[in-house]
């Protein structure tokens, strides 16, 4: 058994390295959470300060530095650019999948092990998390953790459960802030309120979970405050809580926005996971372990789903937590159609090639959209969009069969499963999910870049090594940092100076394409130079004024 534990954790390493290592480094880093995280990593080693968190070379308050420290690691190992900046997420990637391996086959056995690490594997989102440069992987593979654990601490009463838990909710503060313990908390909370407050627990091991738990998450918040920095705990704080106040950074969203994104961007495990939701699913189980795993992982999807419903601001990972719970309740339920205890019905069939048909057409497409732009075109109201939509993209050709292979292996799986209800029917649908997903990233995405931020990219990339300013107007963007390798002498953003004072450096302006910012840098910078206009932006030049002589 153990020789056949670790030959599945060989597999999983790597065919993890295989599936989310390649291509990390092909396509830049997009505004704004990808490029703001390694920039402040990229600050770090032109700085030498790795205690405090800095953009522009100024204090940002708005994260901890956990997740920030293993990007700059990996740059200054593997260089500053978009691979080192992606890696630790492909890492977590591989993580994640020997821990759901590992926790599906401590709850059940090895065959819920694998189901459960592979439909996390063949999910869009989830995979297509590991490929990126933002923060949520590890910060939900630490929440994760902590409920897991004191799930086992709730089951064993055994004191390092607990002391893991708080660890591991610890480590999700310093990764991003108070919202991981506050998910822990309402988790927990929940938790107890369905199990009518029955719970048997000891107060050193409440001691024991407080402590690791102040060690792990506190210990830099401690640290900023007796340095000297209270002020940046104090602006963390009242960012944590404008989050959930007003739609930050405009992103704004109606009630449901993270049901649809679930639903779909968790596909194909969010359709099995229906079959979970209703009232008597736990009848038939026997094993109390089983049962009380899964009511911490519903009660956790539940949690988070509601309140970042309610929560004003809504951005695509804010949910992102939910893919651990989802992908249980989708392994939980193949699981149970695999013994008979669960039907693999008509409405399953139907919404699981419902979806792969609608992602197939998107995505074929957009490989077409050069095609078709010119139709739609007219009916854009956004001149910026437009503007955007000149750009031409280049396909090889062959990217409408992945489309088309989606839909056919998926109605391949319904046709096998429906037969065969073992492992080996999840070929085709892992296979035809993984090549749709690896196609999308490695030729899609960089497609994608060119009708959104390429034109200003390119820009920001041949002013390195330039001593100068480089200044977006009327917009908000990391990208003129990172990839203009800004140094701390060319960190001024005072746009009243750069705009109408005397240079001392040529400043370069950006803006977006669009009829009142054309009009609007006319009046504020009356003698900028205009130096060209690329899909989606225009770029200007104020130089530094003559000398004149006495």
């Amino acid at each position: 058994m153990k020789r056949n534990i670790l030959l599945v954790d060989i597999c999983l390493v790597v065919l993890g390295a295989l599936l989310f290592i390649p291509g990390i480094g092909s396509v830049r880093l997009f505004d704004w959470d990808e490029i703001n995280f390694a920039e402040s990593a990229r600050e770090m080693l032109v700085t030498g300060d790795w205690f405090n968190v800095q953009i522009n070379f100024q204090s940002f308050w708005e994260k901890p530095p956990l997740f920030i420290w293993a990007q700059a690691l990996c740059m200054k190992v593997f260089g500053v650019g978009e691979f080192a900046a992606r890696l630790p997420d492909a890492i977590m990637g591989i993580v994640t999948l020997l821990t759901l391996f590992h926790c599906g086959l401590k709850s059940e056995n090895m065959r819920f092990g694998l189901l459960w690490a592979g439909m996390y594997l063949i999910s869009f989102l989830p995979f297509f998390y590991f490929k990126s440069g933002i923060i949520d992987p590890w910060f939900n593979y630490f929440i994760f953790l902590g409920i897991y654990f004191f799930s086992r601490y709730a089951d064993e009463n055994k004191a390092k459960w607990a002391a893991l838990s708080g660890l591991s909710t610890g480590l999700a503060v310093l990764t991003k802030g108070p919202v991981g313990f506050l998910v822990f908390a309402l988790t927990f909370a929940v938790w107890l309120c369905v199990k009518r407050f029955r719970f048997s627990f000891r107060w050193k091991d409440v001691f024991v979970y407080i402590l690791a738990l102040c060690l792990a998450g506190g210990a830099w918040f401690i640290l900023l405050a007796v340095t000297g920095h209270a002020d940046v705990i104090n602006d963390f704080l009242v960012y944590q809580v404008r989050l959930f106040q007003t739609k930050d950074a405009g992103h704004g969203g109606f009630p449901l926005y993270h049901f649809i994104i679930l639903f779909l961007g968790v596909f194909p495990a969010s359709i099995f996971a229906l079959s979970t939701f209703r009232r008597s699913i736990l009848e038939d189980e026997t094993y109390s372990r089983n049962k009380e795993l899964f009511r911490w992982m519903m009660v956790s999807f539940w949690v988070v789903l509601i309140l970042f419903s309610i929560v004003r601001t809504k951005i695509i990972h804010y949910s992102s937590f939910c893919y651990f719970p989802l992908t249980y309740l989708a392994a939980w339920a193949v699981s149970r159609m695999m013994d008979g205890k669960l039907k693999f019905t008509a409405w399953h069939r139907t919404g699981l090639i419902a979806l792969a048909v609608f992602f197939g057409v998107v995505f074929t497409a957009f490989t077409l959209f050069d095609h078709w732009k010119q139709y739609l075109i007219p009916h854009v109201q956004d001149p910026f969009a437009v503007s955007c939509m000149e750009a031409e993209s280049s396909w090889t050709g062959f990217e409408p069969i992945i489309g088309i292979l989606l839909i056919a292996t998926t109605i391949w799986f319904c046709v096998r499963f429906i037969r065969h209800k073992n492992l080996g029917s999840f070929l085709p649908l892992a296979v035809g999910n993984l090549l749709f997903l690896m196609t999308a990233l490695v030729c899609a995405v960089p497609e994608a870049e060119k009708y959104s931020q390429a034109s200003a990219v390119e820009f920001y990339i041949e002013r390195q090594g330039e001593d100068c300013y480089v200044q977006p107007l009327y917009f908000k963007s990391y990208a003129q940092y990172f990839y203009t390798l800004r140094q701390p002498e060319n960190a001024c953003e005072d746009v009243e100076w750069l705009t109408t004072g005397e240079l001392d450096k040529p400043c370069y302006f950006v803006i977006k394409d669009a009829p009142w910012e054309r009009e609007q840098i006319k009046a504020d910078v009356p003698d900028a130079i205009f130096l060209g206009k690329k899909p989606g932006f225009l770029f200007f030049l104020r130089e530094v004024p003559p000398v004149l002589d006495k």
